[in-house]
């Protein structure tokens, strides 16, 4: 089923990119066109996906959305696509020739847009479910050893510089496959890879309840990464995960 929704994706994505790709044949042996040399240009393969401001989808073929998250997080991801850390296709192939300086820029660029979040739809969740994954977005489960959500991520949840993200704002599906994603290890980081930690000390359920809790919070008015001295207790690897993890 896994298998299936990524070819669907894939095609999806490839759907998106074919009049590029056909617009590229047919000029193959005509002169070479004269191409602004813009940054909204270059990121054209970007935008195609995410949005002209990285906004993102919500809807039907799901897009995650770049605007406002941090450039060092930003850029460690189109690094880790690079290395393979994180497997997506489109996405290794688009970045398999960028240097280093070219994908700083294109961090740079989506990390400045400010764009409004859209709304998500969430699926209808029991109030004790809700209730776990409230808590453990705010107090964790020592049980479990897995630390509360705000420890790394701010206590607005809006992300911590210079490389955790934030989490409110995203959508329900897009929460949940990521945390899935970190579990079964399509998607890692450079070591130590806390977030691989975490999310294999979670439950399934557990999952559901941290995708749906979070889905379900109002964006606040600020969505500016918090300072790092507002975190308590201080980010430190092993138990949180300072290394440009997250969503």
């Amino acid at each position: 089923m896994k298998t299936t929704a990524w070819r669907v994706q894939f095609c999806l994505t490839l759907r998106r990119l074919l009049p590029f790709a056909l617009l590229l044949g047919g000029l193959a042996h005509a002169d070479p066109p004269s191409v602004p040399d813009t940054l909204q240009q270059r990121i054209a393969a970007c935008t195609t996906c995410h949005g002209v401001h990285g906004e993102g989808t919500q809807h039907g073929d799901l897009f995650p959305r770049l605007a406002g998250k941090p450039v060092a997080y930003l850029e460690l991801q189109l690094q880790n696509f690079q290395r393979g850390l994180r497997k997506y296709a489109p996405m290794e192939y688009t970045v398999r020739q960028l240097s280093p300086a070219y994908m700083h820029e294109i961090a740079e660029y989506f990390a400045a847009q400010q764009v409004p979040y859209q709304s998500s739809a969430v699926p209808d969740i029991a109030p004790s479910v809700l209730q776990r994954g409230q808590q453990l977005v705010t107090s964790g489960d020592p049980s479990r050893k897995v630390p509360a959500c705000e420890a790394c991520h701010g206590k607005q949840l809006t992300g911590t510089p210079p490389s955790v993200p934030g989490l409110v704002g995203l959508p329900y599906d897009y929460i949940s496959a990521q945390l899935g994603s970190w579990r079964t290890g399509t998607r890692a980081s450079k070591a130590p890879d806390c977030m691989s930690e975490i999310a294999n000390r979670l439950a399934p359920s557990d999952i559901t309840a941290v995708a749906a809790w979070l889905a379900s919070q109002s964006v606040p008015a600020d969505v500016h990464p918090q300072a790092a001295n507002a975190i308590t207790p201080p980010l430190q690897c092993g138990v949180l995960d300072s290394q440009g993890g997250g969503l």
